[in-house]
């Protein structure tokens, strides 16, 4: 069976910074890890800080270049989280658990995404 290809969702605002500097699929997995935390990036990377182990020296870089354009901390993102993971087909029970929130709400921001 042949699913027709969808257009990824487009980063929001907050999130772009973070999809320039690395693959978006590292991205989701950056936001995923470090949402809400507060993220302080050293003008020297050594590889000594958490986010540089999680994506790698390159993006670790790439991030760096672009520190001015972030906020203070990383961006929780569930809503564009939820459509990148239903862009992925993973199904709305486990985007829930995923995000720590209900179906009904992942089901909620899928239907406002489309209409």
């Amino acid at each position: 069976m042949n699913l027709p290809v969808r257009p990824m969702p487009r980063p929001t605002a907050q999130v772009q910074p973070y999809v320039d500097a690395m693959a978006t699929e590292k991205a989701v997995e950056f936001i995923l890890h470090l949402g809400g935390a507060e993220l302080w990036i050293p003008k020297t990377l050594r590889g000594k800080t958490e986010f540089e182990a999680l994506i790698g020296p390159e993006a670790a870089q790439a991030l760096a270049e672009r520190s001015e354009r972030l906020q203070k901390r990383v961006p929780l993102a569930k809503a564009w989280l939820v459509a990148m993971m239903d862009w992925q087909r993973i199904p709305a029970s486990r985007i829930a658990r995923r995000l720590r929130i209900s179906d009904n709400s992942v089901r909620r921001m899928l239907k406002a995404r489309k209409a």
